[in-house]
């Protein structure tokens, strides 16, 4: 909306400039006298649009790397996952490249955070080889994170602990990057909602500088002009992502590859974009 008004705007002030020049010129013509008075009434009815400032704020999501990132970076060989005597992952065998953007699908929700959490290691595989290349270092989004801020820190200790720079300054400027200012900053973090403890989750990724993002459901909790911004900070992000998500724009926009886990827990891998594999796959 506010292209268009910009837009709209710009046009209005070259027929502006247009009329004026024209009435400058033969005002003072007797015969183009009565066409420079019909241009000055056309001119008194052409009104500039106010342009209000928009009152949406967005976070400012940006993952910096500080390790570069080798040629070997994460490979499954015919990993296996059973918990409480149920098959959630067979035979997963993937090799994760350096430029790879995995969006998990399917509505299985169990295996997808089951298959992130096998990858960071929070979950041992019962059988199968996971390997980690020497270089990679994850950055991690759990789906369920409230045990970060189960304690009544505020919020500029509780991002302290992840941050090499332990100066005040340092921690509210990048508090205010996601929105959080002023007395905001000394909030309880056990008093969070859904949404604030999320740009946490995210400020704590962003500080450790992983060149590997793993992200479990990310959007859930956030309003449109946050999940803008992390579609924006994923979109500019150079290394390997897997992320499981039900948001179809942030797959689209962002998936080159899509592994589907199916509710028996094998898979489909494809690398292609979600609009190819919709149109090949699900039709």
């Amino acid at each position: 909306m506010l292209k268009q008004l910009k837009n709209a705007n710009k046009k209005k002030e070259e027929k502006i400039k247009e009329l004026e020049t024209f009435i400058a010129r033969f005002s003072a013509n007797a015969s183009k006298s009565k066409q420079a008075t019909s241009r000055k009434k056309l001119l008194e009815k052409i009104t500039i649009d106010e342009l209000k400032p928009s009152s949406r704020k967005y976070p400012y999501i940006n993952f910096e790397t500080d390790t570069r990132l080798g040629k070997q970076v994460i490979s499954l060989n015919k990993v296996n996952v059973n918990i409480n005597d149920k098959d959630i992952l067979k035979n997963i065998t993937i090799n994760i490249n350096g430029d790879d953007k995995i969006a998990l699908i399917g509505e299985n929700e169990i295996a997808k955070t089951t298959l992130i959490k096998t990858i960071i290691g929070e979950i041992t595989p019962n059988s199968g080889e996971i390997k980690i290349g020497s270089t990679v270092k994850m950055s991690y989004f759990p789906k369920n994170h409230d045990k970060y801020f189960e304690n009544n820190e505020n919020l500029i200790d509780w991002l302290r602990k992840y941050s090499e720079d332990q100066d005040d300054s340092f921690i509210r400027g990048f508090l205010g990057r996601m929105l959080f200012s002023g007395e905001e900053t000394l909030k309880q973090v056990n008093v969070l909602s859904g949404g604030e403890k999320v740009r946490c989750m995210f400020s704590k990724m962003m500080l450790n500088k992983g060149n590997v993002l793993l992200l479990d459901e990310p959007t859930n909790h956030l309003d449109i002009e946050s999940i803008t911004a992390l579609n924006n900070g994923l979109k500019k992000f150079a290394g390997p992502i897997i992320f499981s998500s039900f948001d179809t724009e942030l797959i689209n926009t962002l998936a080159n590859r899509i592994i589907y886990i199916k509710e028996d827990g094998t898979y489909i891998d494809k690398q292609m974009t979600y609009e190819e594999y919709l149109e090949k796959y699900q039709n």
